[in-house]
C-alpha cells in the first residue's frame, strides 16, 4: 500500500550505496553518501511500480508492477536496461501464477519468491530456470541472496515454522534434488532476515521481533542471540556492517539498535546478569545480550538501514522511511549515538539522467 508520498517499496542495492524507491509515480535512485538523486523513471515509461531492486551501480534494474495504476502486471518481473538505445528499453520478462512478492539480483542469479514459491534464473546472459523451490506460506517475500563472488547463499524460510533453508547456488546442480540444509533458529514464523556480506553469517528474527539470532551458514551453529526487546514488534529490517561486526535492527517500535557482533563484551547485559545464578525461567532473558546504542525512527513507518561506507571501522548508520526522510546517525563503541544528518530524499532534485 502506498505511503501519502506515494511510497510503495524501498531496497538498498547489494553494497548499499544507493537505493531505489518503487513508487505511484514511477521509480527514483539516490546515491547515499553524499545523499543525491541518480535518476529516475516516471509513469508514463514504467507506469506506478510496486517492486524494484538494483543489480549493484549497473544500468540494470528489475521491476514489478503494483500501485494505483500500473502499467504491468503483478505476476510479471521485467528488466529495465538503460544502456539501450531507444525509448524501449526493457529487454527481458519474466511471467509468474501468482503475485511477486520479492525480487534479489546478484551478477550471475536472479530470484523471484512468490507466497509460498521460489524460483531461481541463470541471469543475465541466457536466462533459464535453475531451481524451482516450494516454501513455507511466505506473505513477506522473506528472501536473501549474498552478493559474495565467492558464495552464491540463497536463505528463504523453511517448510518448519521458524526454519530456515539455505541453498549455496554456486554448488547445487540444476535439475538434482538434494537434502535441504536447514536450520531451526525460532519457534514461530520468520519475521526478517538478513545475510552478510560475505555470506558466512546469516541473522533472523521471528514475527514476534525480540529476539534475533545469528548462525554461522557453515557449520549452522547459533553464534549469538541478541535481544531488541521485550514487547512484540514488526522488525522492518535487519543489516550486517561490510565487515561483519556490528548488526543493526530497526522495528515499528520507533526505535533502531546497533549490536556489536566481534568484540561481544560492548553491548549491554541484563543487570540481573551480575547477581549470578538464575531460574530457568530468567535465565534466556538474563543471557540475552542488549544493544550497545540505539536511535530514534518515525514510529510505524515502514523503513530500510544500512552502515555507512567510510572509514575503516563502521561509525554510522542510515535510514531511509517511506515517508520521505533520510537520516544519518554516529555511533561510538561506548554506545552513544547522535544523529548527524536529516533530510527529504523525495524533494531532492536529479544530479544526473539515470
Amino acid at each position: 500500500m502506498a505511503q501519502p508520498r506515494g511510497v510503495n517499496s524501498l531496497r538498498f542495492n547489494q553494497d548499499q550505496s544507493c537505493f531505489c524507491v518503487a513508487m505511484d509515480s514511477g521509480v527514483r535512485i539516490f546515491n547515499v553518501e553524499p545523499l543525491m538523486e541518480k535518476g529516475h523513471l516516471d509513469a508514463e515509461q514504467v507506469g506506478s511500480v510496486g517492486l524494484a531492486e538494483m543489480l549493484n551501480r549497473s544500468n540494470l534494474l528489475a521491476l514489478v508492477g503494483g500501485g494505483s495504476h500500473p502499467k504491468f502486471p503483478d505476476v510479471s518481473v521485467l528488466i529495465w536496461d538503460d544502456a539501450r538505445e531507444g525509448k524501449d528499453k526493457l529487454v527481458l520478462e519474466f511471467t509468474f501464477p501468482k503475485p511477486v512478492l520479492a525480487v534479489r539480483m546478484r551478477t550471475d542469479k536472479l530470484v523471484v519468491v512468490l507466497q509460498s514459491r521460489l524460483y531461481v534464473f541463470s541471469f543475465p546472459h541466457n536466462p533459464t530456470k535453475l531451481f524451482e523451490f516450494d516454501t513455507r506460506d511466505n506473505p513477506k517475500g522473506v528472501v536473501e541472496l549474498s552478493p559474495s563472488a565467492d558464495k552464491a547463499l540463497l536463505v528463504f524460510p523453511g517448510h518448519k515454522c521458524g526454519s530456515l533453508q539455505l541453498v549455496d547456488l554456486g554448488s547445487a546442480q540444476p535439475g538434482t534434488s538434494s537434502a535441504p540444509v536447514t536450520i531451526n533458529a525460532h519457534q514461530s514464523q520468520l519475521g526478517a532476515l538478513a545475510l552478510s556480506p560475505s555470506g558466512t553469517r546469516v541473522a533472523s528474527a521471528s514475527a514476534r521481533g525480540t529476539l534475533i539470532r545469528i548462525f554461522c551458514t557453515h557449520s549452522r551453529q547459533r553464534l549469538l542471540e541478541l535481544r531488541r526487546g521485550t514487547d512484540p514488534a514488526t522488525l522492518h529490517c535487519l543489516s550486517f556492517s561490510a565487515d561483519c561486526s556490528f548488526l543493526v535492527a530497526a522495528s515499528d517500535k520507533g526505535t533502531g539498535h546497533i549490536f556489536a557482533l566481534r568484540d561481544t563484551r560492548l553491548n549491554r547485559r541484563s543487570a540481573l546478569a551480575r547477581v549470578g545464578k538464575v531460574g530457568p525461567v530468567l535465565g534466556p532473558y538474563v543471557e540475552s545480550q542488549w544493544s550497545l546504542a540505539s536511535f530514534s525512527l518515525p514510529a510505524e513507518a515502514p523503513l530500510l538501514c544500512a552502515f555507512g561506507r567510510g572509514g575503516r571501522s563502521p561509525s554510522s548508520v542510515v535510514a531511509v522511511c517511506v515517508d520521505g526522510s533520510f537520516h544519518k546517525w554516529v555511533f561510538s563503541p561506548e554506545g552513544n549515538c547522535n544523529r548527524e544528518a536529516f533530510d527529504v530524499f523525495l524533494d531532492i532534485c536529479d544530479e544526473d539522467d539515470f
